[in-house]
C-alpha cells in the first residue's frame, strides 16, 4: 500500500535539529514500591521545549519479567497527538556469549515505513552498535565505554563513521543526581548529530537512544 512521507512539520524540525533532549517521566508506582511499568519520555528540543513524546508498549509479563532485554513497541507522537515514528524492538539475547542473537532495533518514520535499523555488533569489551538504513545498508557506528556506571558523571556513547575513525555526535545520559536516581531511576538522555544528517538517520538515532536506555541503565543506579 501506499505509505504517506513524513509530514512537512516532522521534516522540517528534525532537518534543522542537531540536538535532541530526552527525558523519562517518573512514574510514581515504579518509584514507591519498584514495580516495573510502561516507559514514557518527553521528547525535546535544544531550549528544552517538548516537541513529542513516547509510551512503550508491551504487557506486564516481559516488563517485570525479562526487564532489560523485553520487547516492545514504542510510540512517538507529536503535542497533536497524530505519531510520528515506531520503534519495534523484538526479545533477543543481550549477551556476548551468543553473538548470532544480539539486539536489533527496527524504526519506522513515518509508521509503517522503514527509516533504518540499529544492530549491536558482537564485542568482547565495549557496548558497539551500526545504524543502518532502510535498505540494512550500515550508515554509522556507535561505540560506548568500556564501563557505564558513569562514576557520578555523564557517560557518552560516541556516533562514528564507519570506519570508527571520526566522531561525529554522540548519545549521553546525563548524571543528574542521587536522590533523583536513587528514587526515582528516571533517566536523561542528549542526542547530538550533524544538523545535515539524514531526518530519517535522526530518526533511528531517537531508537538507539532507547535501547542504550534499556540494555545499561534500566537497572542500574546510574554512576552510584
Amino acid at each position: 500500500p501506499f505509505q504517506h512521507p513524513p509530514s512537512c512539520l516532522f521534516i522540517y524540525f528534525f532537518r534543522q535539529l542537531d540536538r535532541i533532549i530526552i527525558h523519562q517521566q517518573v512514574e510514581l508506582l515504579e518509584a514507591i514500591v519498584g514495580t516495573e511499568t510502561s516507559s514514557k519520555y518527553e521528547i525535546k528540543n535544544h531550549l528544552g521545549q517538548r516537541v513529542y513524546f513516547a509510551v512503550e508498549e508491551n504487557d506486564c509479563f516481559d516488563r517485570n519479567l525479562c526487564s532489560p532485554i523485553r520487547s516492545f513497541t514504542i510510540r512517538i507522537a507529536d503535542n497533536m497527538g497524530q505519531e510520528v515514528i515506531t520503534v519495534n524492538r523484538p526479545l533477543r539475547c543481550n549477551s556476548c556469549w551468543f553473538p548470532c542473537f544480539l539486539q536489533e532495533l527496527e524504526v519506522q518514520c513515518p509508521p509503517g515505513t522503514i527509516a533504518g535499523y540499529v544492530v549491536q555488533n558482537w564485542d568482547p569489551f565495549l557496548p558497539k552498535f551500526t545504524i543502518q538504513n532502510e535498505s540494512k545498508e550500515d550508515v554509522l557506528k556507535i561505540i560506548g565505554p568500556y564501563a557505564t556506571c558513569g562514576c557520578f558523571e555523564d557517560v557518552d556513547f560516541e556516533v562514528k563513521t564507519l570506519n570508527e575513525m571520526s566522531t561525529i555526535g554522540k548519545i549521553s545520559k546525563y548524571w543528574s543526581g542521587f536522590v533523583n536516581n536513587v528514587f526515582t531511576n528516571t533517566a536523561n538522555f542528549g542526542i547530538q548529530v550533524p544538523v545535515d544528517l539524514d531526518v530519517r538517520i535522526k530518526a533511528v538515532m531517537i531508537g538507539a537512544c532507547f535501547l542504550i536506555d534499556l540494555m545499561f541503565f534500566e537497572n542500574s543506579l546510574d554512576g552510584l
